[in-house]
């Protein structure tokens, strides 16, 4: 029996978090954004607590609100952007709009550590250093600007019951979690990829007519290849594809390391309520890099043997 230790941001506010997940899909923030983030609070931390790793972490939504505006009279929705970054003059760039959101997110991180580092982080003053550092901090290029408490817990790896109820613990929440399988399964039937992802967003509406001349309307999503509805489905930046070689760019900030264009992974994700979660691994993202396809992703541990494809 296996221990795994967490570490628990609860509602995480975030303001003005950079809602263009990839140059074409607008929404929640990217999990390479996520990522990121934990990463750059393990670089925080170490200064103190010089073993901590921070191994995979697990998003769960409790509230996206998407800043757009509709007129009078308009049929769809505008988006409120932001033009960033403004010249020297102060004026904005005509071309460049960020959509934005709010957020109320939780984070749960799996994290790994030396029995010295442990004995410091069990002491009180573990979540106070967390949060010192959280207060300093950007989270998906949004403002935080409140959070409750770190938490730490420490679970066995074979107690399901101990995992569902903190999962439960998130509620009202949604996990995010990969369904790459879907569209790898509408690429084996001869999908383009951008197709078989519209084909799990798009709401295909019918009517019927009965003998008496009421007209009867029905809305559907596709169901999966069981038959069965597959929750509520949307696209994901999980990551980039190399588009280049690895080398030398003009004006690059570490001239110690390698560069090379790239651009955005998108794949299918869902958004499941936290208490349908009895693994932790079911919601626990952490990077993989696929060299020889010069893929560089963020991805479920639970999926790692899977091809890598099923994106876009």
């Amino acid at each position: 029996m296996s221990t795994r230790r967490f570490l628990v941001l609860p509602h995480l506010k975030v303001h003005n978090a950079n809602a263009l997940s990839s140059p074409f899909t607008i929404g929640f923030p990217a999990m390479t954004a996520w990522l990121g983030f934990v990463h750059a609070l393990q670089r925080n931390l170490t200064a103190c607590y010089p073993s901590l790793q921070l191994i995979a972490t697990g998003v769960i939504s409790h509230q996206c609100d998407l800043q757009t505006y509709q007129g009078p009279g308009d049929f769809v929705h505008s988006i409120i952007g932001t033009g960033n970054p403004l010249d020297k003059e102060g004026n904005r760039s005509a071309f460049i709009e960020e959509a934005r959101c709010h957020l109320d997110v939780s984070l749960l991180i799996e994290y790994q550590a030396n029995e010295h580092t442990q004995d410091l982080m069990n002491q009180p003053d573990f979540s106070v250093a967390v949060s010192q550092q959280l207060m300093r901090m950007k989270v998906a290029g949004g403002d935080l600007q409140r959070f409750n408490l770190p938490m730490l817990q420490v679970l066995d790896d074979s107690d399901e019951q101990a995992q569902s109820k903190l999962m439960r613990s998130f509620m009202p929440g949604f996990a995010l979690i990969e369904r790459r399988e879907l569209l790898q399964h509408e690429m084996e039937q001869g999908l383009d990829a951008l197709d078989g992802i519209l084909e799990y967003l798009t709401v295909h509406h019918t009517c019927t007519q009965d003998d008496d001349g009421n007209i009867h309307w029905k809305s559907q999503r596709k169901v999966d290849s069981n038959g069965k509805k597959p929750g509520w489905i949307v696209p994901i930046a999980t990551g980039f594809q190399g588009i280049s070689e690895l080398g030398q760019a003009k004006n690059q900030r570490d001239s110690d390391l390698p560069h090379r264009f790239a651009e955005s992974i998108v794949t299918l994700g869902e958004f499941r309520m936290a208490h349908r979660i009895k693994q932790l691994d079911e919601v626990l993202w952490h990077y993989h890099a696929d060299l020889s396809h010069n893929l560089y992703l963020c991805q479920q541990i639970q999926t790692t043997e899977i091809d890598n494809d099923g994106f876009y």
